[in-house]
């Protein structure tokens, strides 16, 4: 491909000769013809930069939440609903198109309506929520809904079209992670509008299955062939089919937990929170062994390897905030122990991680580019996880006021060492 590194797939990655025939191109590069490369560079520029506007807002918001009622609404949509739902809209479709060999599209004008689409119900829902306009907000969020009924159609249709591929697996996470969104969608709508008895259920159900199904059903689809890719080693024997084993785990116990969650019965919620933990130690295992033989190196891995490990204190955290609650009002009000390591911990760590790596690598230019694109991000990069992970440790401790503002500060600075490289980046390649 001229102009444009070529990023190695896991199997060629590795010194010595792969054990099966290598990919011809990564999941970055399968199905792209080389005549495009320019094009594909801009849009990456272009959409990159709405991931990297909502968490400037965000950095925005934890300098003057003191003044703002319903910070942490705020703070948690613009996470969730603006800079990861963006980038899970962007490079889900980039990777489904990718391991399914879809021809390059002649334009974008499609997918960039839907992100308009889907920028314009965030925008509402932002400002419906934090500024006590409930239909407002409604509004937003049928924006929303129907921008990931649009996505979910996209992926089928290529899903359907596409010949056998062995990283089919991918799309079949993408698909149930915005099934699940779908799902959680009418229950945040219907809590702008109405405050009744069963509000703690429904925002347990709403938060459990926009995190757990629309955001870590993608995370677990993606990392199937970015973290051995990250490693810049080979897939571990038996990913894909560890990947295959987990999906309907995972939709089993998301099953369970709605019902769980929905009913307030504790046993079905528990259960289903384990089997879901179940299904994320099973794709752990070849993650493991692709670790063990090219121990992580670079900012990307570190921080997906971090996000790996708060996902699975978060899940131990919520069953026990579960177990320890006479009922959901009281469980609802000790959610907050499990959002932090949930959101902080995994969420952001693993968005800033892939971020990292996909940016340098997406905006083209020739290897020297990359090169230089990629030492931005890794400068400091031990120092910078190290102290965004102890920082959230230390917040996470019955510690005081003083001690949580410091460590609040820390986690800032973090995010604000991804944002500069971030924007330099994307704003040099323009030029």
């Amino acid at each position: 491909m001229t102009g444009e590194p070529r990023l190695k797939c896991p199997e060629s990655a590795a010194p010595e000769p792969p054990a099966r025939p290598p990919l011809s191109a990564p999941p970055a590069e399968i199905g792209r013809p080389q005549a495009r490369t320019s094009g594909r560079a801009g849009w990456h520029r272009r959409a990159g930069l709405l991931p990297v506007a909502y968490l400037s807002a965000l950095v925005a918001i934890g300098f003057t939440h003191p003044f703002l009622p319903g910070w942490r609404w705020l703070a948690i949509h613009l996470l969730l609903l603006g800079a990861a739902g963006n980038a899970i809209v962007v490079w889900s479709a980039h990777f489904a198109a990718a391991v399914l060999r879809v021809p390059a599209p002649a334009h974008r004008r499609g997918e960039a309506a839907l992100l308009a689409l889907l920028n314009i119900g965030v925008a509402a829902v932002l400002t419906g929520g934090g500024g006590d306009r409930p239909w407002l907000g409604v509004a937003g969020a049928a924006a929303v809904f129907a921008a990931i009924v649009w996505h979910l159609f996209r992926l089928a249709t290529w899903a359907r079209a596409a010949l056998p591929a062995r990283f089919a697996i991918t799309v079949r996470y993408y698909v149930s992670a915005a099934a699940a969104l779908l799902a959680g969608i009418p229950a945040g709508a219907w809590m702008l509008v109405v405050d009744d008895a069963g509000r703690p259920r429904l925002l347990l159900f709403h938060a459990h299955v926009n995190l757990l199904g629309w955001i870590m059903l993608t995370v677990l689809g993606t990392v199937l062939t970015l973290w051995p890719t990250v490693l810049r080693t080979r897939m571990a024997d038996g990913a894909v089919a560890a990947a295959r084993t987990a999906l309907p785990l995972t939709l089993a116990g998301l099953a369970l937990l709605a019902t769980g969650l929905l009913t307030w019965w504790t046993a079905v919620t528990v259960a289903g929170l384990a089997v879901f933990a179940a299904a994320i130690v099973i794709t752990a295992v070849p993650a493991v062994r692709a670790a063990r033989h090219r121990p992580p190196e670079s900012f990307a891995a570190w921080s997906i390897a971090a996000a790996a490990g708060w996902l699975l204190v978060a899940l131990g955290v919520d069953a026990y905030t579960v177990l320890v609650s006479p009922g959901a009002p009281e469980a609802a009000g000790r959610f907050g122990d499990v959002l932090t390591p949930l959101l902080v911990g995994s969420v952001a760590q693993v968005l800033i991680g892939a971020l990292s790596y996909l940016l340098p690598m997406a905006l083209g230019g020739g290897p020297a580019a990359v090169r230089e694109r990629t030492a931005l991000f890794e400068r400091h990069a031990a120092q910078r996880v190290a102290m965004a992970n102890a920082a959230l440790l230390v917040f996470l401790l019955p510690v005081g006021a003083y001690v949580r503002i410091t460590t609040s500060l820390l986690l800032l600075a973090a995010l604000l060492r991804f944002l500069w490289p971030a924007v330099r980046v994307l704003l040099s390649a323009r030029r």
